[in-house]
């Protein structure tokens, strides 16, 4: 077993060939997450807001409603911390050795998701509505409109991110509970 160590880190590759192809499915589903996040937040926060010739102030493009804004940018911001966290969980997966604490990894993985579709969802109903109720005149040159669908299409698209994100974390936490009875009815036994 080859040891690299890295200061005070110690990484051990040898985990990594431990892992199954459901593990690197349910990883590969949260750079989607990430992306799309990232997408949201950075449109609304380039383009999201406009300057008017009359006014000293800027106004946010969905219908001069900063709140819609601010619920674009905090949720992109948190979601992309979220995604962060549990891919950085999906890593050190393999080493949680205890079936109940990987049980737990993987039912608030599924809590999680759950709850972020649910966010994006309501996003995604308050920006499009904030959007079909903006008046012409506020926007006459249509500055910012590409990046505020992109903000729509995104939100739209993080929904089945996250949707899909929580089934795989269903789908592990049903071969985890097939683990834990069949490590019941079959235990190691001692050397």
């Amino acid at each position: 077993m080859l040891t690299l160590e890295f200061g005070i880190l110690e990484f051990d590759p040898s985990w990594v060939g431990s892992w199954t192809q459901r593990s690197w499915v349910s990883w590969r589903s949260r750079p989607g997450c990430e992306l799309f996040s990232i997408v949201v937040f950075g449109s609304i926060v380039n383009e999201g807001y406009l300057n008017s010739a009359s006014e000293g102030e800027e106004f946010c493009i969905y219908n001069r409603n900063a709140n819609a804004c601010s619920y674009g940018v905090a949720v992109g911001v948190l979601a992309f911390l979220t995604c962060l966290l549990y891919l950085a969980l999906d890593v050190y997966f393999p080493q949680i050795s205890s079936v109940k604490d990987r049980k737990k990894a993987v039912l608030s993985d599924i809590g999680v998701s759950a709850f972020w579709a649910f966010l994006w969802f309501v996003g995604f109903c308050y920006l499009a509505n904030q959007w079909q109720v903006s008046k012409p005149k506020d926007n006459p040159l249509n500055e910012g409109t590409d990046a505020a669908r992109a903000a729509i299409a995104f939100s739209f698209f993080s929904i089945f991110t996250w949707s899909l994100t929580a089934a795989l974390a269903v789908r592990r936490f049903k071969d985890l509970s097939f683990q834990e009875e069949y490590s019941t009815l079959f235990p190691a036994s001692a050397p």
